[in-house]
């Protein structure tokens, strides 16, 4: 389906395949996927997204409050149960995007850190491994 280290447009991800084309987690409204797109830009709103030790740490969605597991959260969360895959992308610049590789969510913890008006909350940090080590 995607091809690992490729660089694509991410307008043409959501043409091709739906999902909310401004959210960092895209659920498709036509195929059995979700993707995933993080970037360093991300720190400027509270979200935290790492590697370390062969895990993928990515941060939940929601900028203001704690977030919670509605819409793009719960799609992770429950990928497996629901038949979903997770496809990591990492946001370039000018709309690209460059393909990570397919993911499983083994688990999650939950951080304290700042929202973007600067408030203490409760976010979501969701541990993903490739799919290849999870087989």
């Amino acid at each position: 389906m995607f091809e690992k280290d490729k660089i694509y447009i991410r307008r043409e991800l959501h043409d091709k395949y739906g999902g909310n084309r401004r959210s960092g987690i895209s659920k498709s409204n036509k195929y059995n996927i979700i993707m995933l797109f993080y970037g360093h830009e991300g720190k400027k709103y509270g979200y935290e997204d790492d590697w370390k030790d062969g895990i993928f740490y990515y941060c939940g969605e929601g900028q203001m409050g704690d977030m919670e597991f509605k819409r793009g959260n719960k799609a992770i969360r429950d990928h497996l149960k629901d038949g979903y895959e997770l496809h990591l992308f990492e946001n370039m610049s000018n709309g690209k995007v460059k393909y990570i590789g397919q993911f499983v969510c083994i688990g999650y913890k939950f951080k304290e850190n700042y929202d973007i008006e600067g408030n203490i909350r409760k976010i979501i940090i969701f541990k993903l491994i490739p799919y290849e080590k999870h087989v």
